[in-house]
């Protein structure tokens, strides 16, 4: 059954005015080592998506892990108090941050049609100021996939975050958008909700490889203040292999918009094994960003 625009609306608000979760003690989770980019990995990355993913981390040597919300199965349990404990306290043992946090879910039960998906960003954001989290990524991908020629839907997604912004911003917590938007796709969603709690989470293999874009154009025109958080990854290849990405040129350009946020690894591991392949990604990374920063 389709619904009118009027019944997503209504269905969207009455799911947000139900959210209430109670405020909780607020815990750090590490630190970050000093000086240098800070460079972090997707939990689902490391096919560790618990708690589990801090030490295989510090094993690879990794500033943060990237933490997923949760799926439909274990019902989003980065909403439960015990498991966000849970959480701090090994990321605090391990010495790594969080960066953000990310809800893939949205691939499957997308932002523009489903009133739950708005309920559960808002949870998130809850989850996101306990846990002191800056950046949520919500994906849209798969099901949720946006395409700027599709007004409804990106009419629909810019009226749920114009009501969630607020939520964020008080919250201070930025919602990223990950999307095969352009740069022009993602400014229109932003222009309409007018808030700095939404930007966008650039990935650049996407961008470029995926869609053809040119990250040069599309960094410079997005800008440092638009961007909170950048995606790394070469499809199936370890970083700087493959040919299809210019990554020196990636560094100028963030160092030319003043790009200081984090990076996190999405990569894949041809070798098969997590922690050798991540660790050269690693290493590949900072010595790109580094060499970026000193480039004159």
């Amino acid at each position: 059954m389709t619904q009118t625009r009027r019944e997503w609306l209504a269905g969207a608000a009455s799911a947000l005015a139900g959210v209430t979760l109670s405020a909780r003690a607020r815990g750090t989770a590490g630190g970050a080592k000093p000086g240098g980019p800070k460079v972090g990995m997707c939990d689902w990355s490391m096919k560790r998506q618990d708690p589990s993913a801090f030490e295989l981390g510090r094993q690879i040597g990794l500033d943060g892990v990237q933490v997923s919300v949760g799926t439909v199965e274990n019902n989003l349990w980065l909403r439960q108090p015990k498991v966000q404990q849970r959480y701090l306290e090994e990321a605090r043992k391990q010495g790594l941050m969080i960066p953000s946090l990310a809800l893939g879910l949205l691939n499957k039960v997308p932002l523009m049609s489903e009133p739950r998906a708005a309920l559960w960003v808002a949870d998130a954001i809850e989850v996101a100021r306990v846990m002191r989290v800056p950046v949520i990524l919500l994906a849209f991908f798969g099901k949720g996939e946006l395409c700027e020629e599709n007004e409804t839907d990106m009419r629909r997604v810019a009226e749920a975050l114009k009501e969630l912004a607020p939520r964020a911003a008080k919250a201070g917590v930025v919602l990223g958008l990950e999307s095969y938007l352009s740069a022009e796709g993602h400014l229109k969603i932003i222009d309409q909700v007018q808030s700095k709690a939404v930007q966008v989470y650039y990935d650049v293999f996407n961008s470029h490889v995926t869609k053809g874009y040119d990250f040069r154009r599309e960094l410079k025109l997005l800008g440092r203040d638009r961007i909170c958080e950048i995606h790394f990854k070469e499809g199936p290849n370890l970083l700087g292999s493959s040919g299809k990405i210019g990554w020196p040129a990636v560094a100028q350009v963030l160092k030319e918009i003043g790009y200081e946020g984090w990076i996190i690894l999405e990569t894949s591991n041809p070798s098969g094994h997590v922690v050798s392949d991540t660790k050269k990604n690693l290493e590949y990374t900072r010595k790109l960003l580094s060499a970026g920063q000193n480039r004159t």
